[in-house]
């Protein structure tokens, strides 16, 4: 009764104030209990507390049909009733953003178990996993529904609308989750694939044959992908390499290099590592459903062939004829070796689907000497041949052979023998030191110093024929010096000593050598010096002229003088033999005259004619010979003449080129003739004139003899 009159005691505007305000009250009440507001840029996961239908079942954790628990329907920015608070409850959360140029990964927490023989769920049409309701929809018995677990599908950049009740969204900035909805073990999970990503570059796409910064300098990657499948059916016993499939563009089956997993399987993918490379681009691939390594591009240099050794591909016909027992042949794609190398060039050759050995085409050098080897390394394994010479030397043989492998003869080495290194170090290496310990058991040490052009001719005819056998040239052999073992000092005594006997020799062609320079030397000298003295010896020269000139004018003088002298003898003889005759007849006469007048005048004339022809005669006998005489006579009147017969002073070059008197030289020898022969000295003493004036001077001495006996 009170609160009654107390309120129809109030007035009318206060009544109408209060009941304004129990109005509103009650309104944000409603509105509070059955408006919700989701922000433009979050999205809502719609709790049902309770429901009449009761709760999901069969495993579910998403309901479908109005059940209590997480609804499959979002609620995007705005206002939405009728979602009473003892009914529902509204859980906020962010929209999924992947950045540009990244990869998103979805983990389904509701969907079909996976059967043992999958690893991811399969792509169904979900509008990019925002429709969770189609993801799980069970309508119809052949429709493909949603698989809980990992998915293959992947989502690129950009912003999705996501239940994150019914899936777990990993991007490189984050998880996108609710929090209270997973459990430890579960977020340890989520954890560990996010990590796992981003360890192997899972958020990034794929990029081969781009550029890469290291510091301030950038690297291009010259590579390729090997990719390995981690879903779809095993591969068959005795496989090791996945076949290509699905690699036709126009293809219903075409999964574009692995970007579409649906597609790889439809065509028969099989998972493990695939034999069809990524090559040069960019590829957005699930990580989950396949890993890329990358490797270095196959690249076979100038000079060289890559031989080819398939470890995949069907079983092919052996193209190397029943002859050849080293293994098959094979042509392209088959497996084993291939019948045709690769050329010089870069290729996308996948190195667990087979491999490319390189073999030399150009000459290569091997060499059998310790301690060195070529940049090739096939002689890394080679030492210096050990010897044992005829007469027990144990030399080291250093030896360095050139070969050459013809490029359509490589794919039989590489079949017969597996690689180059293994041709050399299996064959070539003991056929060698065979062949060079034969040769030194039947050589000398000197020998095999002596005659190494002709062994080492001998070893490359050789050598060449029994190369051939392996499918290997021999182009040349080069054959070292031969050197001692260690701590043996034998060789080098012996090459000491021939070091000894070359040196004798060349000491011997030095000293021939000085003796013909000292030759040459002294004619230089002698050069030279005529040189020096070439206006003397000009001088001297003229001067010698002058004086054979002079002389051959004095000779002629001479000689004038000569004659006249001879004639002057010549006529002072034939006067002295008048005299002596005038006087024998004087002397007869006055002996005569005497005796007749008077015998002492007469004896006294004739014994002083006597005398006279006495003493004549005693001068003719005391010199030998009438010419002796004649030359006194010639010489008294010459010493006794005013001209001089000869200059005073005459120098003759004589036969030995010194300088002499006239009587020393050829000019005075001439002198000497032609001066006896006008004196009658050689010629004169001869002649018949000397001969009767002989005798008439012993006829008028035996009449003046026997004057005198008579007397």
């Amino acid at each position: 009764m009170f609160a009654l009159f107390a309120v129809g005691e109030l007035p009318a505007d206060l009544l109408y104030g209060l009941a304004a305000v129990a109005i509103l009250f009650l309104g944000l009440v409603f509105w509070w209990l059955t408006v919700r507001v989701i922000p433009n840029d979050k999205v809502g996961v719609v709790e049902k507390l309770w429901s009449p239908k009761g709760s999901v079942t069969d495993g579910r954790i998403v309901a479908l049909d109005d059940e209590a628990g997480y609804q499959a329907t979002l609620l995007r920015g705005g206002l939405h009733f009728g979602f009473w608070r003892w009914q529902y409850r509204i859980h906020v959360a962010p929209l999924v953003t992947v950045p540009q140029g990244q990869i998103g990964y979805v983990y389904a927490r509701d969907g079909e178990p996976l059967p043992p023989s999958q690893t991811l769920g399969r792509v169904v049409e979900c509008n990019h996993f925002q429709d969770a309701r189609a993801f799980l929809a069970r309508e119809g018995e052949e429709a493909r529904h949603g698989q809980r677990g990992r998915q293959r599908a992947i989502l690129r950049e950009g912003v999705y609308a996501i239940n994150p009740a019914a899936f777990v969204v990993m991007t490189e900035n984050g998880v996108y989750i609710l929090p209270h909805l997973l459990d430890a073990q579960e977020k340890n999970a989520v954890k560990a694939w996010h990590d796992q990503l981003a360890r192997c570059g899972g958020f990034q796409p794929v990029v081969i044959g781009g550029s890469s910064r290291t510091g301030e300098t950038e690297v291009h990657d010259d590579l390729i992908g090997v990719v390995t499948v981690h879903d779809g059916p095993s591969l068959p016993p005795g496989e090791i390499i996945a076949p290509a499939v699905g690699t036709e563009p126009d293809g219903a089956s075409y999964h574009n290099n692995y970007q579409d997993p649906e597609a790889f399987l439809l065509a028969a993918g099989r998972r493990g590592r695939q034999s069809a490379p990524l090559t040069d681009g960019t590829y957005f691939i699930n990580r989950w459903f396949a890993s890329v390594e990358l490797v270095a591009k196959t690249v076979v240099p100038i000079g060289h062939v890559g031989v080819v050794v398939s470890y995949v591909g069907r079983a092919g016909r052996d193209v190397s004829g029943t002859g050849f027992r080293h293994g098959e042949r094979v042509q392209e794609g088959e497996r084993g070796v291939w019948e045709r190398p690769l050329g010089p060039g870069k290729y996308p050759f996948n190195v667990y689907a087979g491999q490319v050995i390189l073999v030399p085409t150009t000459n290569f050098v091997l060499h059998w000497i310790t301690g060195k080897t070529e940049a090739h390394k096939f002689d890394e394994a080679l030492r210096s041949i050990d010897l044992v010479t005829r007469d027990a030397y144990e030399p080291l043989l250093p030896l360095s052979v050139v070969v050459h492998i013809d490029y359509q003869r490589a794919p039989s080495v590489i079949q017969r023998f597996g690689d180059v290194k293994k041709l050399i170090t299996q064959s070539i290496d003991p056929m060698l030191s065979a062949y060079f310990r034969d040769v030194a058991h039947k050589k000398t040490m000197l020998q095999l110093l002596h005659e190494r052009d002709q062994i080492q001719a001998e070893a490359r005819a050789e050598l060449r024929d029994r190369f051939r056998e392996f499918d290997v040239e021999c182009v040349d052999v080069l054959i070292g010096k031969p050197i001692a073992q260690e701590k043996d000092v034998k060789i080098e005594q012996l090459l000491e000593q021939l070091r000894m006997r070359q040196l004798s020799i060349e000491q011997l062609e030095t000293y021939e050598r000085q003796k013909t320079a000292a030759e040459k030397l002294r004619t230089l000298n002698e050069a030279q010096a005529q040189a020096a003295v070439q206006v003397q010896l000009t001088n001297a020269r003229a001067d010698i002229q002058i004086a054979e000139s002079r002389g051959e004018a004095e000779l002629a003088r001479a000689r004038k003088q000569s004659e006249q002298m001879v004639v002057t003898a010549e006529a002072e003889l034939a006067r002295a033999k008048r005299q002596a005759e005038q006087t024998v007849v004087t002397a007869e006469a006055h002996a005569k005259e005497r005796v007749l007048a008077g015998r002492g005048e007469g004896q006294k004339a004739l014994q002083i004619g006597l005398a006279e022809a006495a003493v004549v005669l005693r001068k003719v006998a005391a010199y030998g010979d009438p010419r002796l005489y004649a030359a006194a006579l010639l010489a008294d009147r010459l010493a006794n003449s005013a001209q001089p017969l000869v200059p005073e002073r005459m120098f003759v070059s004589g036969a030995n080129g010194e300088t002499g008197s006239v009587a020393g030289g050829p000019l005075g020898a001439l002198l000497t003739l032609l001066l006896g022969e006008k004196t009658g000295i050689g010629s004169f003493a001869e002649s018949p004139e000397a001969a009767e004036f002989k005798t008439e001077c012993d006829k008028l001495a035996r009449e003046a003899t026997e004057a005198l006996a008579g007397k």
